[in-house]
């Protein structure tokens, strides 16, 4: 094997098409490697769209809800984008045992801190997000949309919302860049931005299939249009650059709130043009 070896190399030296020629690597068997500077213009991928993330906090009942929150994650990294996470640096409406489903007394949380759980520490606060520096805004569901970013769950249509998260809604909206919401955050949208149509899935409960119907009904008093529309799918309002989908406002199995995230992900993305 030593002298087969031995025997190769003395042709492939003797071999003028092995010869290599100056600013080439010469490869084992003979084929031309790029110059240090082609190889580096070759490999430098396009920027994907830097889409920020905006958290509530870490559980369905007092915060972000999880599953929506990987989901996007997902499907944001097999789009390409570059994320970055953010919450507000604000207290908790109150803590749920999320076993009890009650409040937990004498118990305080941060929006921040629990935030970075889900994104395993690595998050900004909130007052630091501009649509200068992303090309696109998503807000995950979960009743933290509706207790820490507004206070929809306490007051309805006649809620405030966070200062900063109103302020970030309407930077990205003047700027024409794409806003993604799902579950209960598109009520954000409704009471944000005038005129805006989103869908919360269905108008009707269906016997238990969408236990939150009567929030579509809210929306419209805020005199935005409400879209009626199924758990897989996303509705873009194209004129606001706003996309939708249900999520967890439907009882249904995971994988198909997991497929309308991934319509409204794919569209948001489309409408950020990188």
């Amino acid at each position: 094997m030593a002298a087969l070896r031995a025997l190769a190399a003395s042709r492939l030296l003797v071999t003028p098409g092995f010869a290599p020629r100056p600013g080439l690597w010469p490869l084992p068997f003979g084929g031309p490697a790029p110059s240090s500077r082609s190889a580096l213009h070759a490999s430098a991928p396009r920027p994907g769209p830097r889409v920020a993330v905006v958290l509530s906090g870490c559980g369905v009942y007092d915060g972000t809800e999880l599953h929506e929150a990987s989901s996007i994650l997902v499907h944001l990294s097999r789009g390409g984008a570059e994320v970055q996470i953010f919450a507000p640096d604000v207290p908790q409406m109150h803590v749920i045992d999320h076993i009890k489903g009650q409040p937990s007394e004498g118990e305080t949380r941060n929006v921040l801190t629990e935030s970075a759980r889900i994104a395993r520490g690595k998050i900004t606060d909130l007052a630091k997000l501009t649509a200068v520096s992303h090309d696109a805004a998503i807000f995950p569901g979960g009743f933290g949309a509706a207790k820490n970013l507004s206070t929809f769950a306490v007051d309805g249509g006649t809620c405030k919302v966070n200062r900063d998260v109103e302020r970030v809604l309407k930077e990205f909206h003047q700027a024409g860049k794409p806003i993604g919401l799902c579950c209960i955050a598109p009520v954000l949208a409704a009471k944000v931005l005038r005129g805006v149509e989103v869908t919360v899935g269905h108008e009707q409960e269906e016997g238990g299939k969408w236990p939150h119907a009567g929030t579509a009904e809210v929306i419209k008093a805020l005199g935005a249009k409400h879209c009626v529309m199924d758990v897989t799918e996303a509705h873009v309002d194209q004129k606001n650059k706003v996309v939708t989908t249900p999520a967890f406002m439907c009882d249904t199995a995971l994988h198909h709130i997991h497929d309308g995230i991934g319509a409204m992900v794919q569209k948001v993305l489309e409408l950020a043009g990188r």
